[in-house]
C-alpha cells in the first residue's frame, strides 16, 4: 500500500534540472521532450515527472507460450511493492477516479495552481475527454476554477444517486436528472466477463513479477527503471462510492466504501512561528485531516502536450527490459482486436509518462500465446487502430477552450456531462442550480475542497506577493470566492483565516507605489475573468438556445439548464473551432473585468483592514461559548479545571501591571506586563478559549492586525491636526493591543516594538492636545464620535479584556500640564520597552521624543514662574511656589539634554541649554532688590549670579553647536540670546550701580567688558531678519558706552592721561553710535539724543579751552555735529506727515464707520519723546550760534570773505531762531529746524524740506 503523498518515504521529488537529461530514460528520471512522430507530423509533448513514490523499476519476467493464466500464481493477491494494488487493478490504473483526486494533487502542488497550469486530473479523465468524438460512452465529470487552472474529476452520477438515498445529499440533482436527462436509470452491473478479464490482468501480473511456471526472464538492463504502481486502495472521502462504465479493459474494481467527516478532513492549523516577511495562518498539518484528499497516485506528472500544460496523476505500471529502460505491459485477448479506443488509450498513457515502448501479451481464453513489442510513435498506425494524433490535439485544445470559455466562476461546480449514445456534450453549472433548489452549501460535497484550495492557493500567492504585488487582485478574488463558499457556523477556521489574509492584503506599513494603483488591479473579478471570457460565454449560451437533435431520454427544456452545449462532438475534431487555449491563457490577464478596491487614502484602506479583522473575530467568536458554559473541549488537550479565584486574580494583577505604566508620578515600565504573564499558561482565556487552539491564535492575529489599522488611522489624524480624532484611534490602538497582552502568553519583540510606537504617538498626540487647548471642544467633538464598526470591534475586544489598562494614557484631559506629563510617562514607558528588548532601531526616534516632552515640560513650568513675576502687583521675595517651578524646569531641562547628548543631537542639545539659560535669567529678574519707596535698587549679587549662569549656558549651547553651518537659525537664536544677556547684565550694572558693593571703576570695568562682549556677538555683516536689530544694540552699545565715557570725563579730576583716554573713548563711541543709528533709518530719537550728548560733549571740552582759535575749532566742529542731526528731523517729519494724512483720512470717514482712534502717534514715534529732544535742541543750537557769532566778529585778525559769509549765515539762522513762534504746531517747528539745519550744509544738496 501506498503512504499519502505528504507521508512516502520511498518517494522521490522530481528536480527540474534534469529537464535537459540527454538518453533515453523511464518515467520519473527523465523530463526531457519528446517529439513522437506520426505520419501527419510531429506532436509536442514532454512529461516532467514532478514527484514518484515508486521503487526502483523490475524487470518483466517474459512468461512462456501455452502459460495458463486462468491458475493463479504462487504469489497471487499478496502485497507486493513491485506492484502495490496493481495485480488487482487493471494495468494498475484504476479508470475509476477518485472523487477529489485532482485536489490531493493541488494541495501538494500548490505553486503550480492558479496561473501556470491549465488542467489538473487524474490521467484517466483525460484520456477519457480525448476519447469523447470516438466513443459512445457517457462522460461525467465536476469541472472547478482555480484561478486559471481547471480540475476535473469524475462524477459518477448513479453511485452518487445510489448514496442519496441513504444520506438525503443532492436529492435536487437526482431530481433534475430524472426529470431532464433519464427519467429511468438504472444502475449497470458488472458481467460475469469483467471480473474474469479482472482476474486473468491480476493473475498475469503476478507472473510477471514472479517468474513461475516456465517463465523465462529477460535479462534485466542495468539503466534505472521505472517504478511499478503502489497505489492505495481508494476509500472514498464522500458517503459515495464511485464506479464508471468503460470499455475493454478500463474497468476497476469497486472501491472500499467509508464515510468521512467533512469538518474533520479541514481542520485547520496555524503555526506561531511564521515567516518573516508575512504573518499568515498555515491551513494544514502535514499529514494530518487530509483522509480522502490525500495525492495517492504513484507519479504526478507535468505534461505539457502542444501549448497545454497539465498536471497529471497516473497510477500506469512500468518495467525494465528490451532495448529501452522503460517499457509499460498490457494484456490482450488474442480474439479481439486492438480498436481505437485502446489505441489511444495506450498511447496517451505512454506519452503521460514518457515511455517509449509498450510490450503486449496476446492470450487465447487465458493460455498466453506470444509476446509483441510496439514502439510508442508506432500505436496510431496499428492496424484497427488507426488515428491521427493531430486530431488528438485538435480535440484536447477544443475541449479546453470550451471549458475555460464557460467554467468562469471561481467556487462553482461545474458538471460536464454527456450521455451514453449521444453526440451532445453539456456544461451545467451545479452551484446555481443548488442554489435555485434552496439547498445548503454543504450538499454540494465539492464545496469545502473547492474553498479549502482556493484558500491554499490564495496563501502561497501571499508568501509571494511580496516581490510581485500584481497578484494581490487575484489573491483578493480567490479569497472572497472561498468566503461565499463556507458556511460560517460549519467552517468558522477558514472564514477567519480568509478575513485575515484579506485584511494582509492592505499594506498599512508602506506608502502605495506610483504604479500601485495600476499593478493592483490586476486579478479579475469575483465571478469572471476577462471581458473575453464573458463575451464568448454569452455567444455560447445563445447558441445553446438552439435546440438540437438529442438521444431519447433528452428533454428541449434541458437546454435553457445548460451553461454551454457542445451540438456535436464532431465538432471538437475541428481545429480552432474554439478559440486557442494560449490565447486564452495570455490574454485574459491583460483585460481584467475586476478591480482590486485600491485607495490612496490611508483612512479607506485602514477601513477595508478593520472591516475584515471584524468579520474574522465575529467568525473565531461565534465558536466560543458564552463565559458561563464550559469551553468547547480540544481532543489533543487535557481538559483543565477551572479555578475561578486564580484566573481572576491573574488577571486582576496583568492588567494592574500594565495600568501602573503610566500611573501619574510613577515611572513603571510594561515589560512587567508582559512577564507577569506566563508563557506556559494552559488555563482558557477570559471567553473561554484554550492557549494553542486555532481561535487562540487567529484572535492574536487578527486583534495585532486592528491594533496597527487603529495606528495608522491615528498617525494620519495626527498629520491632518485632527488630535481629537487621532487619540480616539490610538485608545483603540492599544485597547487592541491590550486585549492582544491578554491572550497572548508572550510578547515577541516585533509586538513589542509595534507597542513602543504607538505610545510614542499617543504622546506626541497629547503633546499636540496640550499646545493647541484653544481647540479643545472640537477635540472632544472628534474623540467622542464612534463608528458601529469600532463598536463591534470594541465587544469583541471586551469579551477577552476590560481594554482599561491604557485609559489614562488616552483620556482627553483638560488640564495641559497633565497632558504633558501623560505625554511624558508614554515616552519614558516606549523608552523602557526599547531599551529592554535592545530595539536599536528605536531608540533615537524614542529618545529624540522624550529631549522634546523634557523641554516642553520645562518651558512650561518656566513660563509658569514668568508668568507669576508679572503678575506680582509688588515685588517681594522669591516665594516658594516660585522656587518650586524653577527646580522642576530645570530638571526636566537637564534630563532633556542628557536624551539629546545620548544620540549625539547637539542642535537640541543647544537649544535646551539656551532654554536653561533663559531660565536663569527669569531666576534673575526674581532677585532683583526693591527699596522701600518701591523702586528698583542697586543690582544685586544674586542677579549677577543667576546672569553669568546664564551667560555660561549659552556659552556651552555655542559650543554644541561648533560652528553657524550645522544649523544656521538656532545659531543665530543663540547667538542673540547670548549677547543679550550680555547687553543687559551691562545695562543693569550701569544704571543701577552696585555703588555700596563696588568701586566706580570696577564697575565702569566691568560694564565695559559686558558691553564689548555683548558686540562681539552682534553679527552686522550676515544679512538675516535680525541684522537691524544687531545694529541698532551695537549702536545702544557704543552710545552707551560714549555716555559713560562721557561721564567718567566730566567727572575725572587730576589724572589727565585717563581724562584724555575717556574723552578720546568717548569721541569714538559716539562716532560709531552716530553712523550706526543713520544706518538704521528707522531709529530718529535715538540718532538726535546721541547728537545732543555729542553737542554737549563738544561744549564741555570747550569750556576748558583759553584760546580763540581752540574755541572757534571746537565750535564750528559742534555746529557741523548739529547740522547731522537734519537727517533725524527729516525722518521725524516724514513720520508726522504720515499721521497727518491717516487722521485726516480717518476724519473723512463717516461716524458709524470710525474707530475709536486713540489719540497721540498712530506710528511708532513717541511724541513726547520728541518734545523733549527739541526742547533741548533748539537751546542748544541757539547757544551755539551765538557763541560762534560773538567769537567770530571779535576776532582780531581780518576776516575773510568766506568767513565773512558764514557769519551772515550764522546770524541770519539764528535770527530765525530768535523769531521762532514757541507755541507753533510741531511739524512747523520740525520744518523750520530743517531749513535751518539745510542753511549750514549747502554742500549736502537741495531742499529737501517737504520730501
Amino acid at each position: 500500500m501506498s503512504a499519502p503523498a505528504g507521508d512516502r518515504e520511498p518517494g522521490t521529488l522530481q528536480d527540474n534540472a534534469k529537464e535537459e537529461s540527454s538518453g533515453s530514460a523511464c518515467a520519473g528520471e527523465s523530463s526531457r521532450h519528446d517529439s513522437v512522430c506520426t505520419g501527419a507530423g510531429e506532436i509536442k509533448s514532454r512529461a516532467v515527472v514532478k514527484y514518484s513514490a515508486a521503487p526502483p523499476p523490475a524487470s518483466y519476467a517474459l512468461l512462456q507460450e501455452k502459460t495458463d493464466l486462468k491458475l493463479p500464481p504462487a504469489n497471487w493477491l499478496r502485497e507486493n511493492p513491485q506492484l502495490g494494488s496493481a495485480g488487482t487493478t487493471v494495468l494498475g490504473s484504476s479508470s475509476k477516479s477518485k472523487p477529489f483526486s485532482s485536489f490531493g494533487m493541488a494541495y501538494e502542488f500548490i505553486d503550480c495552481i492558479g496561473d501556470d497550469v491549465d488542467v489538473v486530473s487524474d490521467s484517466e479523465n483525460i484520456k477519457k475527454l480525448l476519447k469523447i468524438p470516438y466513443s459512445k460512452s457517457h462522460v461525467s465529470m465536476a469541472v472547478h476554477r482555480v484561478g486559471r487552472t481547471l480540475l476535473l474529476d469524475e462524477l459518477d452520477i448513479q453511485e452518487l444517486f445510489m448514496r442519496s438515498s441513504q444520506t438525503g445529499d443532492w436529492t435536487w440533482l437526482k431530481e433534475f436528472y430524472q426529470r431532464l436527462i433519464d427519467q429511468k436509470w438504472q444502475r449497470k452491473k458488472k458481467s460475469k466477463e469483467h471480473w474474469y478479464q479482472k482476474a486473468i490482468l491480476s493473475k498475469f501480473l503476478y507472473y510477471s513479477i514472479n517468474g513461475d511456471g516456465a517463465a523465462e526472464p529477460v535479462p534485466h538492463n542495468p539503466n534505472e527503471g521505472e517504478e511499478e504502481n503502489e497505489a492505495e486502495e481508494y476509500s472514498s472521502s464522500w458517503p459515495t462510492a464511485f464506479t464508471s462504465a468503460v470499455s475493454d479493459t478500463e474497468e476497476s474494481d469497486a472501491p472500499k466504501q467509508g464515510s468521512v467527516s467533512m469538518d474533520s478532513q479541514f481542520a485547520l492549523g496555524q503555526g506561531t512561528s511564521v515567516p518573516k516577511e508575512q504573518n499568515l495562518p498555515m491551513l494544514f498539518d502535514e499529514g494530518e485531516n487530509n483522509q480522502g484528499l490525500r495525492n495517492d497516485f504513484v507519479r504526478n506528472i507535468m505534461w505539457t502536450f502542444e501549448d497545454i500544460h497539465m498536471l497529471v496523476g497516473s497510477n500506469m505500471p512500468i518495467f525494465g527490459g528490451g532495448r529501452y529502460p522503460a517499457v509499460s505491459l498490457r494484456l490482450r485477448d488474442n480474439n479481439k482486436p486492438i480498436n481505437i479506443l485502446t489505441g489511444i488509450d495506450y498511447w496517451l498513457d505512454n506519452l503521460m509518462c514518457n515511455v517509449p515502448e509498450l510490450v503486449m501479451c496476446f492470450h487465447v481464453n487465458g493460455i498466453v500465446q506470444k509476446y509483441e513489442m510496439i514502439k510508442t510513435e508506432d500505436i496510431p498506425h496499428l492496424e484497427n487502430s488507426n488515428f491521427s494524433t493531430r486530431v488528438v490535439k485538435d480535440i484536447a485544445q477544443n475541449i479546453l477552450s470550451f471549458l475555460k470559455s464557460n467554467c468562469t466562476k471561481e467556487g462553482h461546480t461545474y458538471w460536464l456531462f454527456k450521455a451514453s449514445g449521444s453526440d451532445i456534450v453539456k456544461l451545467y453549472d451545479l452551484t446555481t442550480l443548488c442554489e435555485e433548489a434552496e439547498e445548503e452549501k454543504c450538499q454540494n460535497p465539492f464545496t469545502l475542497p473547492v474553498a479549502v484550495l482556493l484558500y491554499r492557493v490564495a496563501s502561497n500567492m501571499m508568501l509571494k506577493a511580496r516581490q510581485n504585488r500584481k497578484h494581490y487582485g487575484t489573491i483578493r478574488t480567490l479569497l472572497l470566492n472561498c468566503v461565499k463558499l463556507m458556511d460560517e457556523e460549519r467552517h468558522p477556521q477558514i472564514i477567519a483565516s480568509a478575513h485575515y489574509m484579506l485584511s494582509e492584503l492592505f499594506q498599512l506599513d508602506e506608502p502605495p507605489e506610483e504604479d500601485e494603483g495600476e499593478s493592483l488591479r490586476g486579478g479579475g473579478s469575483e465571478d469572471s475573468y476577462s471581458d473575453e471570457d464573458r463575451e464568448e460565454e454569452e455567444e455560447l449560451t445563445e447558441d445553446s438556445d438552439e435546440n438540437g437533435s438529442y438521444s431519447s431520454c433528452s428533454s428541449p427544456q434541458d437546454d435553457s439548464k445548460a451553461v454551454a452545449v457542445i451540438r456535436s462532438v464532431g465538432e471538437l475534431s475541428v481545429p480552432e473551432k474554439y478559440k486557442s487555449t494560449h490565447q486564452i491563457r495570455v490574454s485574459a490577464p491583460s483585460k481584467p473585468s475586476g478591480v482590486f478596491p485600491v485607495s490612496q487614502d490611508k483612512e479607506e484602506r485602514c477601513r477595508h483592514v478593520l472591516s475584515y479583522a471584524l468579520k474574522g473575530l465575529k467568525a473565531v467568536d461565534g465558536t466560543v461559548k458564552k463565559e458561563s458554559d464550559l469551553p468547547a473541549a480540544d481532543p489533543n488537550t487535557p481538559i483543565p479545571l477551572k479555578y475561578e479565584d486564580r484566573s481572576a486574580i491573574g488577571a486582576c494583577a496583568a492588567e494592574k501591571g500594565i495600568s501602573l505604566l503610566l500611573e501619574r508620578g510613577q515611572t513603571t515600565v510594561l515589560i512587567s506586563k508582559a512577564r507577569s504573564l506566563q508563557a506556559d499558561q494552559k488555563h482558557p482565556t477570559r471567553s473561554g478559549i484554550i492557549p494553542g487552539s486555532w481561535q487562540h491564535r487567529m484572535k492574536l492575529q487578527l486583534f495585532l492586525k486592528a491594533s496597527k489599522a487603529y495606528y495608522v488611522l491615528s498617525d494620519a489624524a495626527t498629520n491632518l491636526v485632527k488630535y481629537g480624532r487621532a487619540l480616539r484611534y490610538i485608545k483603540l490602538s492599544l485597547q487592541c493591543y491590550d486585549a492582544y497582552c491578554s491572550v497572548s502568553g508572550t510578547l515577541h519583540p516585533h509586538v513589542l516594538q509595534f507597542h513602543s510606537q504607538c505610545l510614542s504617538l499617543c504622546g506626541d498626540i497629547q503633546l499636540m492636545l496640550a499646545q493647541n487647548a484653544h481647540n479643545r471642544a472640537a477635540y472632544l467633538e472628534e474623540y467622542s464620535y464612534q463608528t458601529k464598526e469600532d463598536q463591534e470591534i470594541l465587544h469583541s475586544l471586551h469579551r477577552e479584556s476590560s481594554c482599561q489598562a491604557f485609559n489614562m494614557a488616552t483620556d482627553l484631559a483638560t488640564d495641559p500640564e497633565y497632558q504633558l506629563f501623560v505625554s511624558s510617562k508614554c515616552y519614558e514607558a516606549a523608552y523602557d520597552l526599547v531599551i529592554s528588548e535592545a530595539l536599536k532601531d528605536q531608540l533615537a526616534q524614542v529618545l529624540k521624543r522624550l529631549g522634546n516632552i523634557r523641554n516642553e515640560l520645562g518651558v512650561y513650568y518656566m513660563n509658569q514662574a514668568a508668568a507669576m513675576q508679572t503678575e506680582k502687583e509688588v515685588k517681594k521675595s522669591v516665594s516658594v511656589v516660585e522656587q518650586e517651578l524653577w527646580k522642576k524646569s530645570f530638571a526636566f531641562f537637564e534630563k532633556g539634554m542628557k536624551d539629546f547628548e545620548a544620540i549625539g543631537d547637539s542642535t537640541n542639545t543647544a537649544l535646551l541649554l539656551c532654554n536653561t539659560g533663559r531660565l536663569m535669567r527669569i531666576c534673575s529678574q526674581a532677585h532683583c532688590a526693591v527699596s522701600a519707596d518701591q523702586s528698583r535698587g542697586e543690582f544685586s549679587p544674586e542677579e549677577a549670579l543667576y546672569y553669568n549662569k546664564a551667560i555660561d549656558y549659552y556659552s556651552r549651547a555655542i559650543k554644541s553647536l561648533a560652528s553657524r553651518e550645522n544649523h544656521p537659525a538656532v545659531w543665530d537664536s543663540v547667538n542673540w540670546e547670548l549677547s543679550t544677556t550680555y547687553f543687559t547684565l551691562a545695562t543693569l550694572l550701569q544704571d543701577y550701580a552696585p555703588l555700596s558693593r563696588k568701586a566706580q571703576e570696577q564697575i565702569e570695568r566691568e560694564v565695559t567688558e559686558a558691553m564689548m562682549k555683548s558686540l562681539k556677538y552682534c553679527d552686522l555683516q550676515t544679512e538675516s531678519a535680525r541684522q537691524p536689530l544687531y545694529q541698532y544694540r551695537a549702536a545702544t552699545i557704543h552710545h552707551r558706552l560714549a555716555s559713560m565715557y562721557h561721564s567718567c570725563f566730566r567727572n575725572q579730576v587730576g589724572d589727565e592721561h585717563l581724562r584724555k583716554q575717556h574723552r578720546s573713548l568717548a569721541e569714538l563711541h559716539y562716532s560709531k553710535a552716530v553712523c550706526l543709528f543713520l544706518s538704521l533709518k528707522d531709529a530718529p530719537c535715538e540718532l538726535l539724543r546721541t547728537l545732543l550728548e555729542r553737542v554737549a560733549f563738544a561744549e564741555f571740552t570747550m569750556a576748558g579751552q583759553s584760546s580763540s582759535g581752540a574755541k572757534l575749532k571746537s565750535l564750528t566742529g559742534a555746529v557741523e555735529i548739529m547740522t547731522q542731526s537734519r537727517c533725524a528731523f527729516q525722518l521725524i517729519h516724514k513720520e508726522l506727515l504720515e499721521e497727518q494724512i491717516e487722521l485726516s483720512e480717518a476724519d473723512a470717514a463717516e461716524p458709524a464707520e470710525l474707530p475709536d482712534v486713540v489719540r497721540g502717534s498712530t506710528s511708532g514715534l513717541d511724541l513726547q519723546e520728541v518734545m523733549k529732544l527739541i526742547g533741548v535742541f533748539e537751546p542748544s543750537f541757539s547757544f551755539l550760534l551765538l557763541q560762534l557769532i560773538k567769537l567770530m566778529t571779535t576776532m582780531k585778525r581780518k576776516p575773510s570773505n568766506k568767513d565773512e559769509e558764514l557769519l551772515k549765515t550764522y546770524k541770519n539762522v539764528y535770527s530765525k531762531m530768535l523769531r521762532a513762534e514757541k507755541n507753533a504746531p510741531l511739524l512747523s517747528r520740525v520744518e523750520l529746524h530743517i531749513e535751518l539745519l539745510q542753511q549750514l550744509s549747502p554742500q549736502t544738496g537741495g531742499d529737501v524740506t517737504h520730501s
